[in-house]
């Protein structure tokens, strides 16, 4: 097991704030990296896989708006799902996902392997960033959940 969940749950832990995670392209593996570590409940509270944007707009709050004219595959929309997820899940901090993690579903503008990614601590600025990765389905879920978690670790150092 990587110690990367580990070293961000004791950093949450050291601070005394609480995680939620709002997945798309992830779908649900960042909860799953984080709950493979035992006693990570008294610091995560839960996430919520909003692979469909009628879940994004229904569970999490993202504006039809910001889904129509931004996509769902947007610094927008992962802005939207954290402030979602802290909101909906009731904690200090969220990581968001929404991506294509392919084999089909990309385009020219936004190809295979186009991931935003976000993390907030509630009450500051979103971290939230555009990745480009490179693999397989699986690499790529991968390489996106990874990132997340060292873009919240980072946040809290």
């Amino acid at each position: 097991m990587s110690t990367l969940p580990v070293e961000l749950l004791n950093e949450l832990r050291t601070r005394g704030l609480t995680l939620g995670t709002a997945e798309s392209c992830t779908g649900g593996n960042i909860a799953h990296r984080i709950t493979e570590v035992a006693g990570c409940s008294d610091v995560f509270m839960g996430g919520v896989v909003s692979y469909d944007n009628s879940v994004k707009h229904n569970v999490l709050g993202v504006k039809n708006e910001t889904l129509e004219c931004f996509g769902a595959v947007s610094r927008e929309t992962v802005c939207e799902m954290l402030s979602g997820t802290i909101r909906v899940v009731g904690t200090d901090c969220a990581v968001a996902t929404s991506g294509i993690a392919g084999p089909g579903g990309g385009s020219e503008e936004k190809p295979v392997g186009t991931v935003w990614i976000g993390a907030q601590i509630s009450g500051a600025e979103p971290d939230v960033r555009l990745f480009h990765f490179n693999g397989t389905r699986k690499e790529i879920i991968e390489q996106a959940t990874e990132q997340a978690l060292i873009m919240l670790l980072e946040l809290l150092k």
